[in-house]
């Protein structure tokens, strides 16, 4: 008898059995003897029990997940055979090792090896759920600083039951990719090119972004704002100001980029900054059974529901398949609508800049916040400062702004004498 696929003779114990036993379980299964020569022959043990408690002790603590349950053992008064079935939840690893090489053995001929990065990736691929962000990190040596930071921020606890309530750490104990991507080792990053003119040419600036898309988020947003100028043009005696892209449009298109891209790919999202427009490029096309028209239907289907539910709980995101209606709003009045372009594997939105694009002729130039709770009131009989929070997605303050704007210029006008949580009507309504 000698060694194959399936059979590993060893004359006694030594550390090295784990990887036997784990190359067994990544490849069909096959059985150990110990006590035996490289020939198959006898080669009695000491102490047999002795060694079983060494072996099962090894096994226990030394490979994740969880192996014991696929493992068995049959002890002679020579020998001790361990039988290894094949596993259910590949790839089995060296815990002190992790999810690499060094770590996760397969069998190859009569000897146990490293797994490639290739072989390691395919086994989880067919253990796993077939959804990126719920399988196995192959990075587990991860760090929250950025996430714990944010969740605090928003008043949110941030510790291990929450990490397995939100898909983080998988039911092995394991970080998920969607660990990966809220951790500051993240390895997808935003770029952004800033063009003069409106054309790729010349550039003004470039930028990467990388760390935690949460961080990604934060930081995409500033380096936007730094390309969103603010004019001034007169109507008669007033002043009109506006800026080039509505913030809320800004903020809505990053997210949207954010939590839809499709991470199975490496690439990165790519923001392109021209003097006429932003474009926002990110990989995946839109999702199975959907078309473009559904989106501005309000129509949803998440690719990455778990990282959606992360940015909802942080209240970054409002209810879904809100974002692109929000954003079409913003443009009520212009000549020049965003748009957006699909392709199989990738998507891209584009915000006109309005300070480029001409008004619709004989409409009056409003600012597109104005337009939003206008249109709420058409349809309904009033108006809160809560509401106004809700329907811009913006905090109190900018929502008191927003109304005293609309007082100011006669278009509405509060309701009642009540001085908390004011109800403000259309003025023809009073």
């Amino acid at each position: 008898m000698y060694e194959n696929s399936n059979v590993e003779y060893k004359r006694q114990y030594t550390p090295d059995i784990k990887k036997e036993v784990l190359a067994f379980a990544n490849s069909g299964g096959g059985v150990i003897y110990v006590g035996r020569d490289n020939e198959g022959n006898p080669y009695p043990l000491l102490d047999v029990n002795e060694t079983l408690t060494q072996i099962t002790n090894s096994i226990r603590d030394s490979i994740l997940p969880d192996v014991t349950m696929f493992v068995s053992y049959e002890a002679t008064e020579d020998g001790i055979a361990i039988t290894v079935r094949d596993g259910t939840h590949k790839p089995y690893f060296l815990s002190d090792k992790g999810l690499k090489p060094s770590g996760v053995y397969v069998r190859q001929g009569a000897s146990s090896v490293p797994a490639s990065f290739d072989q390691i990736r395919e086994m989880i691929k067919l253990t796993d759920d077939e959804k990126f962000e719920t399988a196995r990190s192959l990075v587990q040596e991860l760090t929250f600083t950025f996430a714990a930071d944010e969740f605090r921020r928003c008043g949110l606890e941030f510790g291990k039951n929450q990490m397995r309530t939100l898909g983080i750490v998988g039911a092995d104990g394991l970080y998920t990719n969607l660990g990966l991507l809220l951790s500051d080792q993240c390895a997808h990053t935003i770029k952004f090119a800033v063009f003069n003119g409106i054309k790729k040419g010349e550039f003004k600036t470039r930028k990467e972004i990388a760390g935690s898309v949460l961080k990604q988020m934060r930081s995409a947003f500033d380096f936007l704002a730094l390309s969103n100028n603010l004019s001034a043009t007169f109507s008669g005696l007033d002043r009109i100001e506006q800026y080039d892209y509505p913030e809320e449009a800004i903020r809505e298109a990053m997210l949207n980029a954010i939590v839809h891209r499709d991470y199975a790919f490496s690439g990165s999202i790519i923001v392109n900054v021209y003097d006429d427009r932003i474009e926002f490029v990110s990989l995946g096309g839109l999702m199975p059974g959907l078309q473009t028209e559904d989106l501005f239907l309000g129509v949803s289907q998440p690719r990455n529901e778990k990282l959606a539910n992360v940015f909802y709980r942080l209240k970054h995101i409002e209810a879904y398949g809100t974002g692109l209606r929000r954003i079409m709003q913003y443009y009520d009045g212009f000549e020049v609508k965003p748009g957006i372009e699909t392709t199989h594997g990738a998507f891209m939105l584009t915000l006109p800049n309005m300070n480029h694009a001409r008004p619709l002729k004989g409409k009056h130039k409003q600012k597109p916040q104005h337009r939003i709770v206008l249109d709420y009131l058409q349809d309904n009989p009033f108006i809160t400062n809560e509401l106004v929070q809700e329907i811009l997605s913006v905090k109190q303050t900018r929502a008191y702004t927003v109304i005293r704007e609309l007082v100011n210029e006669g278009l509405i006008v509060k309701r009642g004498s009540g001085k908390e949580n004011s109800e403000y009507v259309l003025t023809e309504q009073e």
